[in-house]
């Protein structure tokens, strides 16, 4: 199986995907997919753990040697899912959780249509998003802001099309949705 994870920035899906990597019943059974991205490293982040971090050209070289699966443009920085990682697990017989938008998502929906399944994460309300985002960092400027709230508004015009929706009020409580979804969704397969 794959698991999707799409929301707007701040919504909380990345927190969501490591609270369920980490948990007992769940690390066995999950890999996370690690995607490349030409944006910069933010303070605590590790290349090939967070992510791999590429120039633009090592990037365009990845994708000319078609090595990603998907890729999307956000805010001025490339992220792409790395084809050689996805399809090891599938051989391995590993389930594996993203995070991708929407076009991603669908994607990867239309090249695995029987084992993926797209779980939209959301914030309660757009004030809540908003005091995430501006407190996620000190750097973020007020026109990133911006922007992230008005792709957010987007975002969650699409979330129609997934499968499950998980609001994400409180970390514990969407932790314990998001669980049940993943083995719900594993059992049944």
């Amino acid at each position: 199986m794959i698991f999707v994870l799409s929301g707007p920035s701040g919504s909380g899906k990345t927190t969501l995907l490591e609270k369920l990597l980490r948990d007992k019943i769940l690390k066995k059974k999950l890999a996370r997919s690690i995607s490349f991205t030409t944006r910069p490293r933010r303070s605590g982040e590790r290349d090939g753990r967070d992510y791999f971090f590429l120039s633009l050209k090592q990037f365009e070289a990845k994708r000319r040697a078609k090595k990603i699966l998907e890729w999307t443009k956000y805010l001025g920085y490339y992220y792409a899912t790395p084809k050689d990682f996805v399809h090891r697990q599938i051989e391995n017989a590993r389930h594996l959780a993203l995070c991708l938008d929407l076009k991603g998502a669908l994607k990867i929906k239309r090249y695995f249509p029987k084992d993926t399944v797209l779980i939209f994460v959301s914030a309660p309300s757009l004030k809540a998003l908003h005091a995430r985002i501006s407190g996620r960092c000190s750097r973020t400027k007020t026109e990133e802001i911006k922007k992230r709230l008005k792709l957010a508004r987007q975002e969650l015009l699409s979330r129609r099309q997934y499968d499950y929706c998980v609001v994400n009020k409180n970390l514990a409580q969407a932790t314990g949705v998001l669980k049940k979804i993943v083995l719900k969704e594993i059992n049944s397969h």
